[in-house]
């Protein structure tokens, strides 16, 4: 850093120099308007529950997290994975096994604990072999859609009653039911934060209930794409954009390309179990229908129409695909999604999100002026 630089940001504000470790060229917002928006985005987030249905809504929030980690995985270190899904079950599965055999309050909190790690642990595992093995671009692809595959079939045949750990049956295609209640704490302090309603009055609304589980879910997503913004524009954020745009010429310059992937899966696999695990929590059950071909896709689909350079395209895109998902249903929604995700290819391959953002800098600075879309140093995201 030049001393000019570092006098800089020395100069800076607090809020300032804090605003600055979520900024970069790898992420969509830089002005004071984007935060803006952003905090008024949050605030509605906030105050949705008084008004609409906050249980679907916590839902399509905790597959936002899902999002997430393909979006981290392939557009920040052009990994495309379809084994995200199978981060997310294991995840699930942990959390239930772990929290039916220990269904006590430290019980139960060890067992999300342990959800996230089954969910990294298994992607550092499988991200061993690919990596260090040598294999690489679409042949990752296949591997991790193998695995999902595998899982599906494995699962899928566990209902008999040996395929039971401790009190816990898998169940097959049944499934695992009465997975117990989130409850976070220790025995004496702790929170149930599933069927447990908050009441409310507000003055010029009047008296609702509030689910503690969908502030907590609103909570760790807020959380989580502020944390993966400090990290894709850090110096190592840097180095996975460079991974993405060429391995070879990454690795000349003296960068370990394996470890930068193999690191960035693990991470993606402990970030979908999270979701797997607030997944089975919400719905108290969890059935080998998570590792299944279509679940499986629709990470792919709701990153590549949001913006797989785009954290937030993830999350934007997830809310809005699996509202009009959910809200169609049947096979008329298959149709939707295929349609969305062809004209997304076709017309807009960078992304809806990226799209939007482009022709917001250009209407607001002009094409080729200083801080247009177009611009070298316009604050948007790496491109190919």
């Amino acid at each position: 850093m030049s001393r000019n630089s570092a006098n800089g940001e020395a100069n800076r504000s607090l809020p300032g120099r804090l605003r600055s470790r979520f900024e970069g060229p790898n992420t969509i917002g830089e002005s004071r308007g984007f935060w803006v928006g952003f905090a008024v985005a949050v605030a509605a987030l906030v105050v949705y529950p008084a008004f609409g249905d906050g249980s679907q809504l916590s839902l399509f929030m905790v597959l936002a997290l899902l999002g997430l980690s393909l979006s981290v995985v392939w557009g920040y270190s052009g990994v495309l994975s379809f084994g995200q899904v199978v981060f997310f079950g294991i995840g699930a599965y942990t959390f239930g096994v772990v929290s039916i055999n220990f269904a006590t309050p430290g019980g139960i909190t060890a067992a999300v604990i342990a959800g996230v790690i089954g969910g990294g642990v298994s992607a550092a595992i499988l991200g061993y072999f690919m990596f260090y093995g040598g294999v690489r671009d679409v042949y990752v692809t296949i591997i991790t859609l193998v695995s999902t595959i595998v899982m599906h079939t494995f699962m899928a045949q566990t209902a008999g009653s040996e395929w039971a750990i401790g009190e816990a049956a898998l169940g097959g295609f049944n499934g695992m039911p009465d997975i117990p209640l989130l409850t976070l704490g220790i025995e004496g302090a702790s929170y149930q934060f599933i069927y447990n309603p908050f009441p409310m009055r507000v003055v010029g609304i009047g008296s609702f209930e509030i689910s503690p589980f969908y502030y907590l879910v609103l909570l760790l997503l807020v959380g989580t794409y502020l944390g993966l913004r400090v990290l894709v524009n850090s110096d190592y954020g840097r180095v996975m954009v460079a991974v993405r745009e060429d391995e070879d010429r990454t690795e000349m310059f003296g960068y370990n390309v394996t470890r930068v992937k193999f690191v960035v899966f693990t991470l993606g696999g402990a970030l979908a179990g999270l979701s797997g695990v607030l997944y089975a929590a919400r719905n108290v059950y969890i059935d080998p229908t998570v590792f299944s071909l279509l679940f499986a896709t629709l990470p792919v689909i709701w990153v590549s129409i949001g913006g797989r350079k785009s954290l937030l395209g993830a999350v934007v895109a997830t809310l809005a695909i699996e509202y009009l998902r959910i809200s169609m249903a049947g096979e008329l929604a298959l149709v939707l999604l295929g349609t969305l995700l062809l004209v997304t290819i076709l017309v807009l391959p960078s992304g809806f999100v990226p799209w939007l953002h482009g022709q917001i800098v250009e209407t607001r600075f002009g094409p080729g002026e200083a801080g247009g879309a177009s611009a070298p140093d316009a604050p948007s995201e790496v491109s190919d």
